[in-house]
C-alpha cells in the first residue's frame, strides 16, 4: 500500500480556510479567464467574418455540444470525489487506481460522442429548432465539435483530477498553449490564409480541435515532468484497466451528478428553442450576452471548483469542523466578487457588445435588455454552488438532482413559459432570477437538515486492499 504524509496533500487540510480557498481557486479562476477570453476571441473571429448567423449558429451548436458533455461529465466528478478524499488521507496508490479507470472510461466516451454525434448532429439542429439561415453553417461546425471530443474529454478529465489533488495550478499552465494554437488558427482556417483551405465556420471548430490535442499532450508532459501523483508509471498501468468497484462507483455517484449537468444544460438548450422562436436578431444577441455572462459566472465556478476540492480532502481526513467553515465562506468571497464582476458589466456591457455584434446595433440593444433583466441572478446562482459544491464533495446526489429539476423544469422553464402571456419575450429573462431564487432557498433546506454528512464515499485503502485481497 502507498501512502504519504497528510502534508503532501497541500494546504486544503491546513492553514486558514478564506486564505487557503483564495489560494486554491486563483488559478482555477485564471484558467476560467483564458478560456472565456478565448471563447470570446472565437466569437469575435466569426462574428466579424461570419456575421450575425455565423454567432447565432455557433450559440445553437456550443448548446448541443455542452449536453453532450454533461452527459459523462457526471462520472469526472465522481471520480474526483474519490480522488479527493483519498487524498485527503494521503492514500496515492488509491488514488492512482482511481485515475486509470476513470481515464479509460473517458477516452472511450469520447470515441462513442465522438462517432454517434457525427451522425446524429443534423437531428440534433432540428429538434432544437434552429433557424433555417443558421442550419447551413451550424452543422458544419457542430461536427468537427464532436470529431473533437475524445482530446477535449481527456483533457478535461486529467485537469479535474489534478484539482483532485489539490494541484489548480499545473491546468492553468497547460492550458497557454492551447489557447495560442487556437486564437492563432481561428482566423486561418475561417479566410483559407496562406495554404491553409477556407473552412468557413468550420474552420473554426477545427481550431478548437487542433488546440484541444495541443493542450491534453502539454498536460500530460506536465503531470510526467513533475513527477504529479496521477502520474502512472511501469506496472502501475494496469490501473488503466478499469476495476469493478471503482466502476461501480463512478456508475453510481457519477449518474446522479451527470444529470444534474444535464439538466442544466437541458435547460439552457429549451431556453434556446424559446429565444429561436424570437428571430436571428434575438438569437446574436443572446449569444453575445451569453459571453458577458461566462465573465460573470467566472468566479462562482472558480470558487465552486475549490470548494469542491477542499471540502473532498477535509472530509477525506475527518476534518468536519473546517466543512462548515468552507461553505460559507466560499459563498461570501461569491458574494463579493459575482456582485462586483455584475455591476460592472451592466455599467459596461453596451461597448462590449458591440465587440460581438459590430453592424448590428438593433442586436446590442437587445442583448443589453436581456443583461439588465437577467445578470444579477448569477449573485445568487454563485452562493448556491458554494453550497452544493460541499454537498457533492461528499458524494451527495439524488436530492440535489431533484433540487435542480425543481428549479430548473418548473422554476426557469415553467416560469418562462407562464409568464409569457403577461411578460411577452421578457418571460424569458426574468425566469433566470426565479430558478435562482428557488435553487438557493431549496439547497439550502438541505444542506441544513438533510443526511448528506452522514454518506461514506470512499473506505480508507487498507480496506480496499483486504477487500481486493479476498477477492483474489
Amino acid at each position: 500500500m502507498s501512502t504519504v504524509s497528510r502534508d503532501m496533500t497541500g494546504s486544503l487540510t491546513t492553514g486558514p480556510i478564506a486564505r487557503t480557498l483564495l489560494a486554491f481557486s486563483l488559478p482555477v479562476l485564471g484558467s476560467n479567464i483564458l478560456q472565456s477570453i478565448n471563447g470570446s476571441i472565437n466569437a469575435l473571429w466569426v462574428g466579424h467574418f461570419l456575421g450575425e448567423v455565423g454567432l447565432a449558429a455557433t450559440a445553437n451548436a456550443n448548446l448541443i455540444i455542452f449536453l453532450i458533455i454533461s452527459m459523462v461529465f457526471g462520472f469526472g466528478m465522481a471520480g474526483t470525489i474519490l480522488i479527493g478524499q483519498h487524498m485527503g488521507r494521503g492514500e496515492i496508490e488509491a488514488v492512482r487506481r482511481a485515475t486509470g479507470t476513470g481515464a479509460t472510461l473517458f477516452l472511450i466516451s469520447g470515441i462513442l460522442i465522438a462517432t454517434l454525434g457525427w451522425v446524429s448532429a443534423p437531428l440534433m439542429l432540428h429538434a432544437m429548432g434552429t433557424p433555417a439561415e443558421v442550419y447551413p453553417s451550424a452543422l458544419p461546425y457542430l461536427r468537427m465539435m464532436f470529431a473533437g471530443m475524445p482530446p477535449a474529454l481527456m483533457t478535461v478529465y486529467l485537469a479535474m483530477t489534478l484539482r483532485g489533488v489539490g494541484d489548480s495550478l499545473t491546468p492553468l499552465v497547460a492550458m497557454l498553449p492551447g489557447i495560442v494554437v487556437e486564437v492563432a488558427l481561428n482566423p486561418v482556417l475561417i479566410l483559407g490564409l496562406g495554404p491553409a483551405p477556407h473552412m468557413g465556420i468550420a474552420g473554426s471548430a477545427l481550431a478548437t480541435l487542433i488546440a484541444n490535442f495541443v493542450q491534453g499532450l502539454t498536460l500530460l508532459y506536465l503531470i510526467y515532468r513533475r513527477d504529479l501523483p496521477i502520474r502512472l508509471r511501469g506496472a502501475e498501468l494496469r490501473y488503466l484497466k478499469p476495476a469493478a468497484h471503482l466502476v461501480r462507483f463512478i456508475i453510481v455517484k457519477g449518474v446522479p451528478l451527470g444529470l444534474q449537468m444535464i439538466v442544466v444544460a437541458g435547460s439552457a438548450v429549451v431556453m434556446m428553442v424559446l429565444v429561436n422562436r424570437e428571430g436571428t436578431a434575438t438569437v446574436a444577441a443572446y449569444g453575445a450576452v451569453t459571453q458577458l455572462w461566462t465573465y460573470i459566472q467566472m468566479p462562482s465556478f472558480a470558487i465552486g471548483m475549490a470548494v469542491s476540492g477542499m471540502a473532498a480532502q477535509n472530509i477525506g481526513a475527518g476534518l468536519w469542523h473546517r466543512v462548515d467553515r468552507i461553505a460559507w465562506t466560499g459563498m461570501g468571497v461569491n458574494l463579493v466578487l459575482t456582485g462586483t464582476i455584475v455591476t460592472l458589466t451592466l455599467l459596461l456591457d453596451g461597448p462590449m457588445l458591440r465587440l460581438f455584434l459590430p453592424h448590428h446595433e438593433d442586436a446590442v440593444a437587445i442583448g443589453q435588455h436581456i443583461n439588465l433583466l437577467a445578470s444579477w441572478s448569477f449573485i445568487i446562482q454563485g452562493m448556491t454552488l458554494a453550497l452544493s459544491s460541499v454537498v457533492r464533495a461528499n458524494g451527495a446526489g439524488i436530492i440535489p438532482l431533484l433540487i435542480l429539476v425543481i428549479a430548473f423544469i418548473p422554476g426557469r422553464v415553467g416560469s418562462a413559459l407562464g409568464l409569457e402571456p403577461w411578460l411577452g419575450t421578457d418571460a424569458i429573462w426574468w425566469s433566470f432570477p426565479v430558478g435562482s431564487i428557488l435553487s438557493l432557498i431549496l439547497n439550502q433546506i438541505y444542506y441544513r437538515h438533510g443526511s448528506w454528512k452522514k454518506l461514506i464515499v470512499a473506505a480508507p485503502q487498507a480496506v480496499k486492499a483486504a477487500e481486493q485481497s479476498v477477492a483474489a
